[in-house]
């Protein structure tokens, strides 16, 4: 750092080194594969990555958070560029792929609470480090800034009850026969505004009857809940589902829906709807897709071959395999072309105008390897993924994102991939219809969910109740609505709350109707558990075991 504040000869040819070293760098690891990077370590060891990671990491922290970053020109700035640029190359194959120690990109001597007050005065430092090393504040952090870009940004479209005004809201009436077609009706051509703020929403059931609701945010989240899971299922054919791990992405052939892209941006506002109101969904995607929601494909050192496993594992295995092939490629008999069955036809995709006719070689394979790569990943579902973009950028600012990698997006959609804390968990547990803390029903539920349920089956129970088997980012607190337990002995009418008389009412009507046949039931829409006060512990535990198990909710992850 010191040879950034000397004009000497000998500092400026190691700065000149340096970045020499960079860009060399940077070019050697982005065409270099896992199987070179991970296995056999090319041209660099996993320790020296670690090494020089953490001195990249440094260097541009330095530069930023010393105020030298802001005042940079010609050689300096050039010299920051490329420190940045091999830093964040490395950053991200890391993240793909870990070769790190966890807190490894982390600043440990800057104070997030400096940082976010330094933000709110405008200082420049402080937005620079946002925009270049975000990943040097703890993810927690991260999320809660962006809750609070989110909750400022509301205040600012009067989207927020206050004292002197009550937010727009807009109604939708949703046959349950019909949930995509109205939802999509209705919701496709509002302002985008209006999907921001308040919806309410209310159910027609199958005899064209209005159901009772409750005019709360429950009810939308149900129509949420209801709309991802349809538009979602692979059955549909808008995505797939990747071989393997079964994660989503958009489907090649969705053209068999006259308004698939028109569906694509719809899909895009709904999913941006649910981040933006910190609503967690199940929906697991598949990493190469959620970069291009990141625009991480427009990057100049993006590499679509790094992506590829994502989509298919084997099929990226069998292409790297071309690379390494020690004969003539051209026996293999291949072309720079792409044979595909598409519903019982044989397609053939040209990689290159003319690509079914020109033979595969060893001069030209590592040039068919990323062609392949960018034909599966890009070309082939380009327009849908746009459509899917347009939208999700329409509720979802693309710069609020840029402070989170790809997996971390993917928990900011899909909830923390952490194990389920049963003491937050049970700290903002809200209880109605006779049921509190101290209650013997409760009280034998968070023992079996401690002791009795292993992991797998606390996510199931989480899933059966909230819709999602992991938790919020930022904890229960953050859960809307509260995690609620109700007693069923108590019609939903009549449950007034928590009061001493219900209370009390809890305890004495177990006798007059023994509900040991009776199954656990749940409101995903409320986040509501609905449990019989059941005589035994035993009853409890094998009853709640057996609903969780046959809950059918679309489950891919």
């Amino acid at each position: 750092m010191e040879c950034l504040n000397n004009d000497t000869e000998e500092s400026k040819q190691l700065l000149a080194m340096l970045m020499l070293f960079c860009d060399c760098s940077r070019h050697l690891i982005t065409i270099l594969d896992d199987i070179e990077v991970y296995e056999e370590q090319t041209s660099f060891k996993l320790e020296e990555l670690l090494t020089i990671s953490s001195f990249l990491n440094t260097f541009v922290y330095k530069m930023i958070w010393d105020g030298i970053l802001e005042n940079a020109k010609g050689e300096k700035l050039e010299l920051f560029h490329s420190v940045h640029g091999w830093l964040m190359v490395l950053y991200e194959r890391d993240c793909r792929r870990r070769f790190t120690p966890d807190d490894h990109w982390l600043r440990k001597d800057l104070k997030p609470s400096l940082l976010f007050q330094e933000l709110e005065k405008g200082k420049r430092r402080a937005q620079l480090l946002l925009q270049y090393i975000p990943h040097v504040i703890p993810h927690k952090n991260r999320v809660l800034l962006f809750r609070n870009i989110v909750t400022k940004e509301k205040e600012s479209l009067g989207l927020v009850e206050t004292s002197s005004a009550s937010p727009h809201v807009t109604h939708i009436t949703i046959r349950r026969s019909r949930m995509l077609e109205d939802g999509y009706d209705q919701l496709r051509r509002l302002p985008v505004n209006s999907i921001k703020g308040v919806i309410r929403v209310k159910f027609v059931n199958d005899l064209g009857v209005d159901e009772a609701g409750i005019d709360q945010d429950g009810v939308f989240k149900e129509f949420l809940e209801e709309i991802i899971k349809k538009v979602f299922n692979p059955a549909l054919n808008l995505f797939k589902t990747t071989s393997g791990n079964e994660r989503l992405y958009p489907s090649p052939t969705s053209y068999i829906h006259e308004n698939h892209l028109q569906l694509f941006e719809f899909v895009g506002k709904m999913l941006g709807k649910a981040v933006y109101e910190g609503i967690v969904v199940d929906v697991p995607f598949a990493s190469f897709f959620l970069s291009q929601v990141l625009g991480h494909h427009h990057s100049t050192f993006y590499s679509s071959i790094d992506e590829l496993p994502s989509l298919d594992s084997e099929f990226y295995k069998n292409l790297t395999s071309i690379k390494r092939y020690d004969g003539d490629v051209g026996d293999l008999g291949l072309t720079l072309s792409y044979d595909e069955d598409v519903m019982g036809q044989l397609v053939c995709h040209e990689l290159i105008p003319g690509g079914k006719t020109m033979p595969v070689t060893n001069e030209n394979k590592i040039s068919y390897i990323h062609l392949m790569a960018h034909f599966r990943m890009h070309t082939q579902i380009k327009e849908q993924t746009a459509a899917f973009i347009r939208g999700f950028r329409s509720i979802i600012n693309p710069e609020w994102l840029h402070m989170f990698s790809t997996p971390e997006v993917q928990r900011l959609i899909s909830g923390d991939n952490a194990e389920i804390d049963l003491d937050d968990l049970k700290k903002h547990t809200v209880y109605y219809g006779g049921f509190h803390s101290s209650h013997r029903v409760i009280i034998w539920l968070w023992d079996i969910l401690s002791s009795d349920f292993n992991a797998e089956e606390r996510a199931m129970f989480l899933k059966f109740v909230t819709s999602c088997s992991r938790p919020p980012l930022l904890g229960f607190a953050y859960l809307k609505p509260p995690f609620s337990i109700r007693c069923v002995e108590v019609s939903d009418d009549q449950d007034t709350g928590d009061t001493l008389g219900s209370v009390l009412r809890g305890f004495f009507t177990i006798r007059k109707k023994e509900p040991g046949g009776r199954l656990p039931t749940s409101s995903t829409c409320f986040n509501l558990l609905k449990l019989p006060n059941y005589s035994k512990k035993s009853i409890l535990r094998d009853k709640l075991r057996y609903a969780i198990s046959m809950n059918t909710g679309f489950e891919l992850s």
